[in-house]
């Protein structure tokens, strides 16, 4: 599943990965800073845009997936350890992580919504949450598409949902969203969120 996921990926996906989309990983992940957890990250796609981080734990369920992201491991900037996990149970204790990383990837987690409380868990108290991902566009037309898209999208593309509402998602979970970038029409968001659980510790 993984191979045919990376085949069909480089040949719908390649094209705006050179032109756009890789700026806008080095944009968000230049962002992220101290101990950093990266949700889903595949083949490692974002390990060589870390600059500013002390060291990044990521979490990737599929093996095949990991295993391609080893040379972009041994060439990165910083440590750099994938764990095999999924987002909705993360093996990390609470408060540990300064900044979060999610890019092209709750469109196919299975339960955004415990993927959200996991990692508002293991976050530390005002840690950065920084999302990249395609969702529903707002206008109506597109979106209805989308809609027509997604059964045969979600086959193509193991499981993605290319109609998701994530930062409805995001705004119905306890993050609280700073600011958010539009690209492609409203397709691509970057969203920066700030994680505004207590420290019970201070209570």
């Amino acid at each position: 599943m993984a191979d045919q996921f990376s085949k069909v990926y480089d040949k719908t996906m390649q094209p705006l990965e050179k032109v756009k989309i890789s700026q806008l990983r080095l944009e968000l992940t230049e962002k992220a800073v101290g101990h950093v957890l990266e949700i889903g990250s595949g083949t490692g796609a974002n390990f060589p845009f870390y600059r500013n981080a002390l060291k990044v734990d990521a979490i990737e369920p599929d093996l095949q997936m990991s295993k391609q992201s080893t040379a972009k491991i041994k060439k990165a900037r910083i440590p750099i350890e994938v764990h095999t996990a999924k987002a909705e149970h993360l093996p990390f204790d609470e408060n540990v992580f300064d900044t979060v990383v999610a890019t092209l990837v709750f469109c196919t987690i299975p339960d955004p919504h415990k993927a959200l409380q996991e990692i508002q868990r293991v976050a530390k108290p005002g840690a950065s949450i920084l999302f990249l991902e395609h969702v529903r566009m707002p206008q109506g037309l597109m979106g209805k598409v989308q809609d027509l898209m997604t059964p045969l999208w979600k086959k193509a593309f193991a499981g993605c949902h290319l109609n998701r509402d994530t930062l409805a998602s995001i705004h119905n979970s306890e993050l609280s969203v700073t600011k958010i970038d539009s690209h492609y029409k409203g397709f691509l968001l970057a969203i920066d969120c700030i994680n505004e659980k207590q420290n019970m510790d201070l209570l």
